[in-house]
Formats: structure tokens, sequence, C-alpha cells
């Protein structure tokens, strides 16, 4: 997780250095940077039309040049940036139509959509039963990519399709209908404009749809006006006031007061017969046009920064930064959690099908992550308690997004998004060299997994499918295994979905096996039958004696084990009398054992290998015993075991058979075995001299 947090961070810094060789490369060409204002007197006419359309003014009745760049001086100083992106975006524009019209179906799918949606504008061409449409398909076409450019959606309600819903409207003949909010409040009433002039041109409708959305932008004629809503408003804090000598503000800058309503208040002041010139000099308004944002943390001019362009995109970007709403935070997350996640491809080394399914999987993974992350975030956001802070919060972030290197970024994420060629391709070559660095990095310690092909780690994870089937919470957490029981016998499916614990089983991690102690054991010394008998004999004499007695030798009694654990079918009852006396914690042999002695049965073999063990190599938290409890046999010399966090000891192959099961508890005590337990004390010198005594 955190290396891919390193490489996201690693490929924004490369992006962020990129944007500025491509800055110094257009100043080594052209000699001039994208702040670098432009004079429009020496823009040709059609550069200047341009520029008008993408600011949403009407150039209708201009025929002259010098009118139409002092329409756009007085609209907005033009630096280079805006005047490259606007040539850009008016190449961009081909001959589509209407390609992205909505077509009504009906009277619900119209209410969905532009009345009940309230957020935005809408332009509808109805067109009426058995009649033509009032602006044909090519001009249609042409106002779609007019108005779209200002974020205006466009629609097409066919009364065919609804007749009796056109009926109640009124829609007797075909027309243009505009939806507007009425309201500055979010979520307000949605108001329906119809078109009722004579001329059909779209640059008279245009004009009639902007002036109709200007009347929503509070209009400040009066220096009393001003110095009123220039005061502090705590239901207004953040407002955005322009200052040009227009009749009306520019298309841009009224879309944008529909898509912020709520959080900012747009306002115009149209300063073509102020009174009282002082007031703006007070403000700190020098100069006019400007477009001022008025914060509780003061004032900031917008266009005095890189990106910070007169058009849609970019002072909807700066707006967005500066008052986001949840949704925006939202999608960033979810842009920067699938970056992260994307990682996954270049970091997985391996087969190529491999590093899919890995990137599926960190794919579904994380976003249900965050979409479960937000859910909580969502419900705190509703408490009126942190109203508080999260007005600090916003405060702390209109201070950040004001400074230069703010502007720069958003800049760049201008520049990048206006051109995703560039910023996948970029993309990609990070990723790839990601990719070479993990294939070095990792040269030493080149694991088996790495170099498998495609078809052997898909029959990996069809073995993984498998042991989830029958092991499917174990299975979780080895993704995918090289073990599977389908293998062994295909009928224990169908005995392992009979029962009903098979999805009870809880989630344990299967790799601690690796990490219990494991050691073989030892043994030192060896004892003829003849010792042994001699044992016995003063076993028998220390059991008439008295309980102190008995006690003293209970403490020095030897323990030993048998090498030899599979006697034949006619030493049988002998070695099992053997075995009670030298392979166990008592101090008296059974009857079994003196019978044995006396019958002179004792495998020799038995007797004369019968050893004691070497407790310095047993663990010293380990509990010392001499027989497994899963096999009911007896320890040998040189056998492996392992033990438990319990304390208890098992032989190793038994133990992990036990545990493979899925019965992870001690098979003694029932403690968990994949859980620590306090670590028994060493036992004392004493005790150690006489075991090994």
């Amino acid at each position: 997780m955190w290396l891919k947090l390193f490489f996201l961070l690693l490929y924004f810094v490369v992006l962020f250095m990129l944007a500025r060789i491509f800055e110094a490369v257009v100043w080594y060409e052209t000699g001039m940077f994208a702040t670098q204002l432009v004079d429009p007197v020496t823009l040709s006419y059609k550069k200047l039309k341009t520029i008008l359309e993408c600011r949403g003014l009407g150039y209708s009745g201009l025929a002259e040049k010098k009118d139409v760049s002092e329409l756009v001086e007085k609209s907005g100083d033009l630096t280079q940036g805006e005047l490259y992106s606007a040539i850009k975006k008016k190449k961009e524009q081909t001959d589509a139509g209407d390609s992205s019209t909505t077509h009504f179906s009906g009277e619900m799918h119209f209410y969905e959509l532009v009345e009940d949606t309230k957020d935005g504008i809408w332009l509808v061409q109805v067109i009426a039963q058995d009649r033509e449409a009032l602006l044909s398909q090519s001009n249609w076409g042409k106002m779609v990519q007019k108005v779209s450019q200002f974020g205006i959606r466009t629609g097409t309600f066919n009364c065919s399709n609804d007749y009796r819903s056109c009926i109640r409207r009124g829609w007797q003949r075909s027309t243009l209908i505009m939806s507007v909010p009425q309201t500055s409040a979010s979520k307000g009433k949605v108001m329906l404009k119809e078109y009722n002039g004579r001329r059909i041109e779209t640059e008279y409708i245009f004009r009639w749809m902007t002036s109709h959305v200007a009347h929503r932008i509070k209009t400040l004629r009066r220096s009393e006006q001003l110095m009123e809503e220039w005061r502090s408003d705590p239901a207004h804090p953040v407002k955005m006031f322009l200052f040009a000598r227009l009749p009306q503000p520019p298309t841009f800058f009224s879309s944008l007061s529909v898509k912020f309503t709520g959080r900012i208040e747009f306002i115009f002041v149209d300063v073509r017969h102020w009174d009282n010139h002082s007031s703006l000099s007070e403000i700190g308004v020098m100069q006019s046009p400007a477009y001022i944002l008025k914060m509780p943390e003061g004032i900031y001019r917008y266009g005095d920064s890189t990106g910070e362009f007169l058009s849609l995109a970019a002072m909807d970007t700066f707006l967005r930064s500066v008052q986001p709403e949840v949704n925006d935070l939202f999608v960033l997350s979810l842009v920067l959690i699938n970056l992260l996640a994307w990682m996954d491809l270049f970091i997985t080394q391996g087969a190529t099908v491999k590093r899919f399914v890995v990137l599926i999987r960190t794919l579904g993974t994380y976003n249900s992550v965050l979409l479960v992350s937000w859910l909580p975030v969502l419900a705190l956001l509703q408490l009126p308690y942190l109203d508080t802070l999260y007005g600090y919060s916003l405060k702390l972030l209109r201070y950040a997004d004001t400074t230069t290197l703010a502007s720069l970024v958003r800049a760049d994420w201008t520049f990048y998004s206006s051109h995703p060629a560039l910023f996948l391709s970029t993309y990609l070559a990070h990723g790839l060299l990601v990719d070479y660095f993990e294939k070095k990095r990792r040269c030493g310690a080149r694991s088996q997994e790495d170099s498998t092909t495609n078809l052997e780690w898909l029959a990996s994870l069809w073995d993984w499918y498998t042991s989830y089937l029958l092991h499917p919470i174990a299975s979780l957490q080895q993704f995918p295994s090289d073990h599977s029981d389908w293998d062994d016998d295909p009928n224990f499916l169908f005995e392992r979905l009979a029962f009903p614990d098979l999805w009870l089983r809880p989630l344990v991690n299967m790799d601690y096996i690796k990490t219990l102690p494991t050691w073989r054991l030892r043994a030192v010394g060896l004892s003829t039958g003849d010792e042994l008998r001699g044992n016995l004999d003063e076993q028998r004499d220390c059991s008439h004696s008295d309980p102190e007695s008995r006690a003293d030798q209970d403490s020095s009694s030897q323990l030993c084990v048998c090498r030899n654990r599979k006697p034949s079918s006619r030493q049988h009852a002998c070695t099992a009398a053997a075995s009670s006396l030298c392979c166990c914690h008592s101090n008296r042999s059974s009857p079994s054992a003196d019978q044995a002695l006396e019958d002179g049965c004792l495998p020799p073999r038995c007797v004369s290998t019968c050893q004691q063990c070497d407790w310095a190599g047993w663990p010293g938290d380990m509990l010392q015993c001499s027989e497994c409890v899963v096999c009911l046999e007896n320890f040998v010399g040189e056998e492996l075991l392992m033990g438990l966090p319990c304390g208890h000891a098992f032989h190793q192959q038994c133990i992990v058979v036990w545990l493979a099961a899925g019965r992870h508890c001690c098979p003694v005590c029932r403690w968990p075995s994949y859980k620590n337990k306090q670590q028994r004390a060493a036992p004392s010198s004493a005790t150690e001299n006489t075991l090994q005594e």
C-alpha cells in the first residue's frame, strides 16, 4: 500500500515537472508565456469572434473589427493561454449535430430530467404532432454546439410520443422551451420559458437565452447597493463580483451562478454610469473589468495567476477548489483511489494473467472500501455540531487554494484533462518504469511464483478455487493456494458440503504453522537390560517404603524413550510392558512390566536401546512429555517434533495434519494454535540436574 502511494506521488511530481518543461519549450520557441496579455487589436476578426463565443457574448450587429475588439476588452483581459484554449476548442468542434441531445420519450422522462433536476439549464425543442421542427437539423446542431460549451443541456420532445402531455402544457405548435432555476436557493423551483421571437436564427435565440439567465444574477448600479452587498453576510460568506462596463454579464459567468447555487453568490456590478468611483477604490477595485472573489479571509482577484482564464472550465475549476461540495471531494477521492489501484498492474511480478487478476481484485477491494468509508463521513456531515469544524476546514482550504502553487496545480489539471492521451501515455510510461525497477529490486530474491507462466498460474488459481469450495474461510487468506483436497479424493467435496460448519470456520491464516517451533529429539546414554531390571527392583523396594522416600524417588526418576516403535507380533506384549517402564513419567512399573521381566520376554533391542532424553535440546517454553496424543505413540530418538504456543509438543507430521484439517487448537488443552500464550518460566537448575543424572 505504501509502495503504491509512493509511486503515485512520484507520478504527480513527474507531471508537475513535465508541465513546467512544456512551458519552457513554448517560451523558447515563441518567447511568450501563457499568462502574457494579448492586445485584441492585433488579432484577426475571426479570432476575436472565437473569443467572444467562448465567453458567451453576442456580437451580432458589430460589423467592424474595432467594435468587436472593444467588446473583448470590456469583458476582461485576454491572455495567450485563453487564446490558445479558445482556438483549440473551436477546432475540436465537429459537425456532430445533436449527437449529445436527449430525446424525451414522454412526460415522466421530461419531468425527471428537466423539472426535477433543478441545478442546470435546459433548452428543449418541442416538435408538435404532424408538424416540422422550429429549427432545421443543421441549425439545431449549431445551437447545440453553441450552448453546450456553457454547460447548457439540450433535448428534443416529440409530441407524437405523448400527445396528451403536449395538449395539457399548451404546446400546440413547434417551439423552444428553456428551463432555468427561478431562485438562488439550492434545489429551488424551475421556471419554463417559451421562445416567442419572430427571428429563428441561432444568434437571436442565444441572446434570448442569455438575457433570461442573466436575470438570476443580482445587478448593482449604485454605490449604496455595492456597500450593502460588500458587508459580511453569514448566509453567503463567499461572493463572486464582476465589475464591467457591459449591459449584462457574459454567459459563462451567468451559467456558473446556476452550477454554484447555494454555495457562492454571483453579483454583477455595472459601472457604465457609476456615480461614486471612490467607493470602488475603497474596496480595492482599481480598474474594470475585474473579477473579485470576496471571502471572509479577504479578497482575491481572479485572472492574475497561471491558468485563470475567462472561460467556463477554468473558473469552474477555481471555484470548485475554493468552495467544494461533498460530491467534488468524492469524485476526487475516486480518481485517486483508482490511480492507486492501477499501480498494482506494474508492481505485481509474474504472469500476465496474474497481474490482471490481482488488478481486478485490487480495484474491487479499494472501491468497496472507499464507498463504505464515505457512508459514516456523510452521516457525520449531517450533524449540526460539526458545522464549526466544517467552516474551519473550508477556511484552511481557501487559504491553500489562493496560493501560487495551487494555481499551478489547477492549470496542470486543466491542461492534462484537455489532453487525455498525454495523461494516459505518461501514466503508462511511469508504470513501465516502475515495473522495470521492481524487477531489478526483486532480482536477487526472485521467487518461484514470479517466474511461473500464464498456464501454471491459472492452474494454481484453479487449485485455490477448489480449495475454496472445501475450506472457504481459510482459503481467503491464501490466494491462490498450492494445496487442494480435490486431488486427494473427489468424493471429499460432497462429504464436506454435507456439514453446516463448512461456512462457520474462523478466519485463520495458515501461514502461522511455518512459524511454530520445530526441533529434533535427542537421546543420551544407554541402559542395558540388567540395569533396567535393577531399576525395576529398586522401584519395587521403594514402593514399600514411606511416602517421603517415594516422593524423593519420584523427583529423581529417569525418563527414556525407545528407538523401536514397531515390534514384531511375538514381542508386542513385551514391548508394551517395556514402554510402561521406560517411556512414561511414572516412578513405578506396571504389573505388565513386572511380568515381562520375570518371564524374560523383554525385547533385547528395546531394552538395549532405551535411552535418556536430552532435555537441554528441548525448548524452554515447552512442557516435557514423551508421547504424542494425536497418534498415541511414544517419541523416538531423532524424530522431528513441533510445539504449540500453549507448550504441548507432538510429532510434526501429526500436528500439521491436525491443523490443516481446520482444527486450529491444541489437541490437549484446546488453546488456539495461532494465538500466543504467556511463556512458561524456564525450569530450575535443580530440576534439570535431577533429570540429567
